[in-house]
């Protein structure tokens, strides 16, 4: 048989997936990667531990699974985005790399945003994120002059792997899309935006070949091929960012479909067939995931994050009933939940604790719950946060839906396939249908079906999506619940209004400290 190898790089560490040619998976092996916060709002990693855990990670997979190296076919890899570094022509990174979560080029965002010029279609055209590469090579120019100057390569971590893994100096379109304001059906990289906020000789120093996804970019190096117990020459193909890559492993590449990915936070991705710019979402991205179709993309910053706070800090005496009950922590917060009533027997949360991604991309709102009397149990806050989450979504897709996407039904992914309890509340608030795929997985399986591509095993990535990947089970959504909860959403819609210059206030006060 033919196997293709999935290489997932998260802000946590690397995880490697082996998958045969119908998307059935073999193994996956996981090694953790440090992150540094050097100051509040901050977070670096250093490049060299990706690659030593990639290498680990896959040696352990291949060793494990007991395949020979000489049945993968095909290989690529999914990164966080907007994880920018610098170097020279060497690709030695010249200082650690800075991730997609640090938010230290926030007035270089409000620089941007405030030039009116017209790329600022792709953000809705409100705020501009601290995420994108432009941000973060501003403040790099501004406050490490030394670095910037001397840099003559300006890139992002998928490229960076993929020059350890090709020898080929790259970008993914898929990255360049979502965060480099780069438009394959407008010229490319955007001189005149980059120019325009004094950015004027980036375009020299960033990769000049931009690749789609799946396309082969290169065969392995003997060298790499070597450090991750492969043999020489395997194909590889173009990698991505790893939730859009994700998008892949759940199939969710056709109209009408919306991939949630869910972890840490929550991203709402959708591919449609025309062009479209609204205010409180971000896109639509042309050619970002499979060429001809327009990528939409909306995010919650903190989901899964708020859960797990929960469980640290609110949840000891379910913590010692889990032990005694031998279950997680979590199976008791989803079984106590689920006996109580829609709205949480009056609480009402927002799930703004790191601000608000879309639609208000409001980085100075937080976390509030409301309704508090002595009634309430540490299931009642979860099942709050939960469904406050869940409103989060509902309110992304109202915003699509008020520009002309609706969509059929929802395909998800990460943690909350875990808990049926998340997975009907996601259904029940937005009245759509909940698609759980057979692999859950979704990046590692999203790249390994780019390795088959690339390798020539599928003529493209929508063919080899539709052949790899299948269907657990679909989870309608209850239209009675679902009218209960409109109560609570909407009052959770309209705090926002209410409270945001308060919010913003306190906010801001508290940062003197």
């Amino acid at each position: 048989m033919d196997y293709y190898i999935g290489i997932d790089i998260g802000t946590g560490g690397v995880r490697t997936g082996i998958f045969d040619r119908e998307g059935k998976s073999v193994i996956f092996c996981a090694e953790p990667i440090e992150l540094s916060i050097p100051h509040s709002g901050w977070a670096e990693q250093d490049p060299d531990e990706w690659w030593s855990a990639l290498c680990a990670s896959c040696r352990r997979a291949i060793q494990e699974s007991g395949i020979a190296p000489s049945l993968i076919k095909g290989l690529s890899v999914d990164t966080t985005c907007c994880t920018v570094m610098f170097s020279g022509d060497d690709m030695v990174p010249m200082r650690p790399a800075i991730m997609w979560m640090d938010m230290r080029a926030a007035d270089q965002a409000k620089f941007m945003a405030a030039s009116g010029h017209d790329a600022l279609k792709y953000n809705g055209y409100g705020p501009v994120s601290a995420e994108c590469l432009p941000a973060k090579v501003l403040w790099v120019k501004q406050n490490e002059p030394e670095i910037y100057n001397h840099a003559t390569r300006v890139y992002e971590c998928t490229d960076w792997i993929m020059y350890k893994l090709t020898g080929r100096y790259t970008a993914s379109l898929n990255c360049a899309s979502c965060r480099w304001y780069y438009n394959s059906r407008e010229g490319g990289y955007p001189k005149s935006f980059y120019n325009t906020i004094g950015l004027e000789d980036l375009i020299e120093k960033l990769p000049p070949e931009v690749l789609p996804m799946g396309e082969c970019a290169g065969q392995l190096r003997a060298d790499s091929a070597a450090e991750m117990g492969l043999v020489e020459g395997i194909p590889v193909g173009e990698g991505g960012a790893d939730a859009f890559v994700g998008v892949i492993g759940l199939n969710a590449v056709d109209n009408g479909k919306m991939a949630l990915i869910t972890g840490s936070s929550h991203l709402h991705v959708a591919l449609i067939d025309r062009e479209m710019h609204s205010k409180g979402m971000w896109g639509t991205y042309p050619d970002a995931i499979v060429p001809g179709k327009f990528m939409i993309e909306g995010g919650q910053t903190s989901t899964g994050s708020i859960v797990n706070w929960i469980k640290n800090q609110l949840c000891g005496y379910y913590a010692v009933q889990a032990e005694k009950e031998g279950v997680s922590v979590y199976d008791i917060l989803n079984r106590e939940a689920e006996k109580l009533p829609v709205g949480a027997d009056g609480l009402v949360a927002l799930d703004f604790f790191q601000g608000n991604r879309t639609p208000h991309v409001d980085p100075n709102v937080r976390g509030m719950i409301y309704g508090l009397s002595l009634i309430h149990t540490p299931a009642h806050i979860y099942r709050a946060i939960v469904e406050s989450i869940c409103f989060g979504t509902k309110a992304i897709i109202d915003r699509f839906e008020e520009s002309g996407f609706s969509p059929s039904g929802i395909v998800i992914s990460g943690g909350v396939v875990k808990s049926r309890f998340w997975l009907q509340t996601h259904a029940d608030v937005c009245d759509v249908p909940i698609i759980v795929p057979k692999e859950t997985e979704a990046p590692c399986l999203g790249s390994a079906i780019l390795g088959a591509v690339a390798a020539g095993a599928y003529p493209d990535i929508v063919t080899a999506a539709e052949n790899m990947t299948g269907v657990d089970y679909i989870l309608e959504p209850n239209h009675d619940k679902h009218q209960e909860y409109m109560f609570y959403y909407k009052k959770y819609r309209e705090f926002y209004e209410l409270a945001k210059d308060w919010m913003h206030d306190v906010t801001e006060y508290s940062k003197r400290s």
